[in-house]
């Protein structure tokens, strides 16, 4: 049996909660386009944002540890791909939109520059004075105008709700600029559920890494409220972590976590008495969330990897050298602007100079900003 895009639909209509956005009501593209035969919008908008270039190059931009320090760290490209999972697994319980939250959360780190959260605050002191940078924004102008794939319009030509998801993307690190996208109401469902699943997953996926480098280590961990409840559950005891008990506690963690997730953001929802997706985006509160016991042990549970992982000495000897390579590259390429490639420097005139030299770096690997590096800058490397 063949399924054409009226049928899916109409799966859609039958299946999604009233609250959850129907690909068939979504408000378009900028660009008009005849839809596909056999997909939906945002499936559609999904396999777009899968082959770009910038998401590719996720597979080589850091998460916590750069890419050389290891096969097994995760990578932008990992950590995408487990956000991914994990939202599509929320909204399937909820009756979200699972496409639209899969196309949400695979662009969500488009935009992200090489050395991770290092690379971006370098990048965002340096263009200060040519209006900042982050990542979200990144995100957005890479979906928007920089992926240049087709000939009758600049960037992905994405639906309204895809870019409306990645424009109102936040967690606790990342803060939404919505000009443009009614700024005034908050991330539907799917955008919500969007957000969640990244502080999930990077929270346990950080954890994860830290074990297996030994920068973290589970006596260390003594204490933390939601460590012992998910050892209690998986019935671990000192001292012996090995692989198969990291992966059981981790597993762990991730379950309860979405357990927790789904049945309080489902109970906010239906103290809200909301029925469509427009309602539910007025509410003067996001309605996906954890229950307050489990929004306060992850907050311990974070102030923890702050301390113990994110400023690890070995964590921030890297970050130093992030700032001194891109700093130097960003440096470089303005006093001579010949020094970067004839493609690049095409872009000077429609977005100047600074914002230029900034998306190339933007989009750069770890590996290949290293490289840029030192092609520039050290006497026996060919340029």
């Amino acid at each position: 049996m063949i399924s054409n895009r009226a049928q899916l639909e109409e799966i859609e209509d039958r299946s999604l909660a009233p609250y959850g956005i129907r690909s068939k009501d979504s408000k378009g593209r900028k660009y008009p386009e005849d839809e596909p035969e056999y997909r939906t919008a945002f499936q559609r908008d999904r396999d777009r944002i899968l082959h770009t270039t910038a998401f590719r190059r996720l597979e080589y931009k850091t998460q916590v540890f750069i890419n050389y320090e290891g096969d097994y760290y995760r990578t932008r490209l990992t950590h995408t791909l487990e956000v991914t999972q994990i939202g599509r697994t929320v909204a399937r319980a909820l009756g979200a939109n699972e496409d639209l939250v899969e196309a949400i959360c695979l662009g969500h780190d488009l935009g992200h520059p090489p050395f991770g959260h290092s690379g971006e605050a370098i990048l965002a002191r340096l263009m200060k004075d040519s209006d900042g940078f982050n990542h979200n924004k990144q995100s957005f102008r890479i979906i928007t105008s920089l992926e240049n794939r087709f000939p009758d319009f600049p960037g992905l030509n994405l639906s309204w709700e895809v870019l409306e998801g990645i424009v109102k993307h936040e967690t606790e690190y990342d803060q939404a600029d919505a000009a443009g996208f009614n700024p005034e109401l908050r991330g539907h469902l799917e955008a919500q559920i969007t957000n969640a699943a990244d502080e999930l997953a990077y929270t346990a996926h950080d954890l994860d890494d830290g074990l297996r480098s030994g920068m973290i280590t589970a006596a260390m961990l003594e204490g933390i409220s939601l460590w012992e409840i998910v050892i209690k559950s998986v019935g671990w005891h000192l001292p012996d972590l090995d692989d198969l008990a990291r992966h059981r506690i981790i597993r762990r963690l991730i379950g309860l976590e979405v357990n927790d997730l789904v049945t309080s953001t489902d109970q906010r929802i239906r103290e809200s008495g909301v029925r469509s997706p427009e309602k539910l985006q007025r509410l003067p509160y996001n309605v996906v969330g954890f229950s307050e016991d489990m929004h306060r042990w992850n907050r311990e549970l974070k102030d923890f990897l702050y301390n113990n992982l994110y400023r690890h000495y070995h964590v921030v000897r890297m970050a130093v050298k992030a700032e001194r390579i891109v700093t130097n590259l960003f440096q470089a390429y303005r006093a001579e602007p010949s020094m970067l490639p004839k493609h690049v420097q095409a872009n000077v005139q429609a977005y100047g100079l600074d914002r230029t030299i900034c998306d190339y770096i933007a989009g750069m690997t770890d590996r290949y900003a290293i490289e840029e590096h030192e092609k520039l800058f050290d006497p026996g490397t060919l340029p």
